[in-house]
């Protein structure tokens, strides 16, 4: 988390893509003086955001076909994107660009290796997909992204593999 905070000015506007219930990563990001966009698919956890965080923008949507006509300094896709089937995760980053300002940092959750599984949460069935590091910077770069940091099962974050880069190109 700190690597991508580093990347963003005091006071930055962050996509938050899948956020759930706002806890953690948004509150934390929030306490430092961010100001949030909000999208998940459901209407429940969006309400749970905008009950604990009015003053921000929250959104019932589906990130895979996201079009808010709106760029922000920062995106994130922490424990969302990797429930995505590797088809649609790699048309994410089409989304993630579109939503990109100019310099704009890009933090996300993924696995260490390429593959799916199922595992569960409060004992219901979840998918994880993911794909091989080298395919994610080969969609960063292709997507006008630089890598600025890669850590596979990171044991500061909970052992989350994070990917942490930053809009490289400029923009038109």
């Amino acid at each position: 988390m700190a690597r991508f905070v580093a990347l963003l000015r005091s006071g930055a506007s962050l996509l938050d893509l899948g956020c759930g219930s706002g806890q953690p990563i948004a509150r934390h990001l929030i306490e430092h003086g961010f100001h949030l966009a909000g999208i998940d698919s459901s209407p429940t956890l969006i309400a749970l955001c905008g009950e604990r965080f009015p003053a921000h923008d929250w959104r019932v949507a589906d990130m895979r076909t996201l079009a808010l006509n709106r760029k922000f300094q920062g995106l994130m896709a922490w424990d969302s994107f990797f429930h995505l089937i590797p088809a649609q995760q790699r048309r994410l980053f089409s989304i993630f660009r579109e939503h990109a300002a100019a310099g704009a940092a890009l933090m996300f959750t993924s696995g260490p290796s390429h593959g799916e599984a199922i595992g569960s949460l409060c004992g219901e069935r979840l998918y994880h997909a993911r794909l091989a590091p080298a395919e994610y910077r080969e969609l960063l770069a292709a997507h006008g992204f630089r890598v600025m940091a890669h850590r596979a099962e990171d044991a500061l974050c909970g052992r989350h593999t994070v990917g942490v880069a930053q809009e490289a190109v400029a923009k038109e």
